[in-house]
């Protein structure tokens, strides 16, 4: 095993790095790490393998491009054939009503991006007071400074305060143990951002963002009419709504866009991750048509940029990673065998520690709990007891998965897209053998 000191881990101790895993190999659903063991992927290495390891025909599409023309930005009154391409192909995909596309590096650039473009589209307007951006308490939106200032997680902002003025925090949506059914509850969510607003003042609010499905709390699922009373509050108040499709997007929610998958009617989307499947790193803000037209005049431009947004060899890899979605049926497979899957996980509910199962598609996940009669927590005695033992466990087992993610009594998973159904009852019995025994712990 090669030495990894000198590497400094993403959300890790530097001493994380004397023991850190390696992954050498990857093929379909599966990872093989330096030691020989075999895993299955469970989480698409981070969200974001939608098309699975080891397509050589997207690094052959990458070196191709790279043989023809390395790099030219999309800068100014310049751009390259296979961007414009992807952009158009992108377009082709999208909800109607959406024509242009921001090339970034990745999700937080493309949430930046958002904040940014919508204000000023109200600048533009002659709104100069609308700068405030609305986002769920407990929400990821990523770690770039106006990213981690939507982000609505206290323990990953505290070592960067103060942070970027103007972001609002709204409630999430969560059924489970919510004191209203799953519909009420959500209206009752919807409802207070319409006070939010009126209490920050109208005239202070650019924008409201929201995941279609909420990964940060694992796979936070809202009733539809949550989403479409959010847009009649964004219309009444003239507010853009933006739909943060970093994971929700290229078929992991079992449609091309997740605002489709939930009924959700955004101005813009943001998108990264499953875009190139990770072959390359590259995001995406698209916009509506009512949005861009504030930008038509010949002296208005939207007055951001980044070198590498719309890299031609991350749009190849975007281009071949596509074709093979689309060849192979991945998005209305994800709905398909994620259906097979979910059928799986609730089979878990029978332990008794399994309070809650929740996902759509392939983004699924897990809520445990002390007592599923009475839907009891977990002291914290047994929580930390399950974050010392739930993830190895699950890692030993042979499954890749995200358990105890700081501290939550969650299990979330987001596998490939071409995974098959007999590595998903595999992993299912994984993880009850590995359930059983943190049950006999408690």
């Amino acid at each position: 095993m090669r030495d990894a000191h000198n590497v400094w881990p993403h959300f890790g101790p530097l001493s994380a790095t004397k023991g850190m895993r390696t992954m050498v190999r990857g093929e379909g659903a599966h990872l093989t790490d330096d030691q020989g063991r075999r895993f299955i992927d469970l989480l698409s290495a981070l969200y974001c393998v939608n098309a699975g390891h080891g397509r050589a025909e997207i690094g052959r599409a990458m070196a191709r491009q790279a043989a023809e023309l390395a790099f030219y930005p999309t800068w100014g009154a310049t751009t390259t054939p296979v961007v414009a391409e992807l952009a158009e192909r992108i377009v082709s995909l999208a909800p109607g009503g959406f024509e242009r596309v921001f090339f970034t590096s990745g999700g937080a650039d493309s949430v930046d991006a958002a904040w940014k473009l919508s204000r000023q589209y109200h600048r533009l307007r002659g709104k100069d007071t609308k700068y405030k951006i609305l986002s769920k308490e407990g929400a990821y939106h990523g770690t770039t400074l106006g990213a981690l200032s939507v982000t609505g997680i206290p323990s990953l902002k505290e070592p960067f305060a103060p942070l970027v003025p103007g972001s609002v925090s709204i409630p999430r949506v969560k059924s489970f143990r919510a004191s209203l059914p799953a519909r009420e509850h959500a209206a009752e969510a919807a409802a207070a951002v319409a006070d939010i607003i009126e209490a920050e003042g109208p005239d202070s609010v650019a924008a409201i963002i929201v995941e279609p499905v909420q990964n940060s709390g694992g796979c936070l699922v809202s009733d539809p009419g949550y989403f479409r009373r959010l847009r009649e509050i964004a219309d009444r108040y003239d507010v853009l709504l933006i739909s943060d499709e970093t994971i929700c997007s290229w078929g992991r929610t079992g449609a091309w866009f997740g605002s489709r998958a939930v009924g959700c009617e955004p101005d813009i989307i943001t998108t990264a991750k499953g875009l190139t499947s990770a072959y390359a790193p590259m995001g995406a803000l698209i916009a509506r048509n009512t949005v861009t037209s504030a930008f038509a005049a010949p002296d208005v431009y939207f007055n951001h940029g980044l070198t590498f947004g719309g890299h031609p060899v991350s749009a190849a890899a975007a281009m071949a990673n596509i074709a093979i979605l689309e060849r192979e049926d991945l998005v209305e497979r994800a709905r398909r065998v994620g259906e097979h899957f979910r059928a799986g996980l609730e089979t878990l509910t029978e332990l008794g520690i399994v309070g809650d199962v929740r996902g759509q598609a392939m983004f699924q996940a897990i809520e445990l709990v002390a007592d599923d009669r009475t839907n009891q927590p977990f002291t914290e005695e047994q929580t930390r007891r399950l974050v010392e033992f739930l993830p190895g466990a699950l890692f030993d087992g042979g499954i890749i998965c995200r358990a105890m993610h700081r501290g939550a009594p969650v299990i979330q998973f987001a596998p490939p897209l071409v995974i098959g159904e007999d590595d998903l009852d595999e992993a299912v019995e994984i993880i009850r053998a590995a359930l059983i025994r943190a049950r006999d712990l408690l």
